[in-house]
């Protein structure tokens, strides 16, 4: 049983490394995403200040006006696939098509502030109860320097590992809406083409 213990205890502790390397990388990455988010957030300022309103008294008269105001210097996401859908022939099941790609790369870009607001407290617990085995033992031992050394890195992992996860969690969040209002605007387009359409 002792053999047993001192295995999982060693294998326990070759893992802090690895631990702490990953928190890093995810720390890094989730700085990055918030550069992300700010430079998507002043796109999206840019092109709702410019399309928004028409998009909102969009007529079927009014699509071609509505082509002739896409920005085409922005290649975000929406806008990208409401000038396809502006731009291609008229047909509700190339829309619909258009609808789910838009989804689903909405979905894959939403997948990195998913995994991180998941991962971040489960790389920082693990990074904590993995320091906190050596911090006992050195307590116990009476190697106080020891000990603050472990506890040090039992609180670094623990706060590292949740400023990672509110970074994921609060850009999950703005993005889910804007992608949401996004989609929904690229519907009402769709519906404005196709009555269009009735009408021709």
């Amino acid at each position: 049983m002792e053999i047993i213990s001192k295995a999982l205890f060693w294998v326990a502790n070759s893992l802090l490394i690895p631990d702490i390397i990953l928190l890093l990388l995810f720390f890094g990455r989730s700085i990055l995403l918030i550069g992300g988010v700010y430079n998507q957030f002043m796109i999206k300022r840019k092109t709702d200040k410019s399309l928004s309103e028409r998009i909102k008294t969009l007529t079927p008269e009014s699509l071609d006006t509505l082509r002739e105001h896409i920005p085409s210097e922005v290649n975000s996401l929406f806008v990208v696939y409401l000038k396809d859908l502006l731009t291609s022939p008229s047909s509700e099941d190339y829309s619909d098509y258009l609808l789910s790609e838009f989804e689903n790369k909405a979905e894959k870009d939403l997948s990195l502030p998913r995994m991180l607001s998941k991962i971040g407290p489960i790389l920082g617990l693990l990074g904590t109860l993995i320091a906190m085995s050596p911090a006992l033992v050195g307590l116990s031992t009476g190697d106080i320097s020891g000990m603050a050394y472990n506890m040090q890195v039992v609180f670094a992992t623990t706060v590292v590992g949740l400023v990672i996860s509110a970074v994921g969690l609060v850009t999950l969040q703005l993005k889910q809406r804007w992608y949401a209002a996004e989609l929904n605007k690229l519907d009402y387009v769709a519906r404005i083409l196709q009555q269009k359409k009735e009408i021709l």
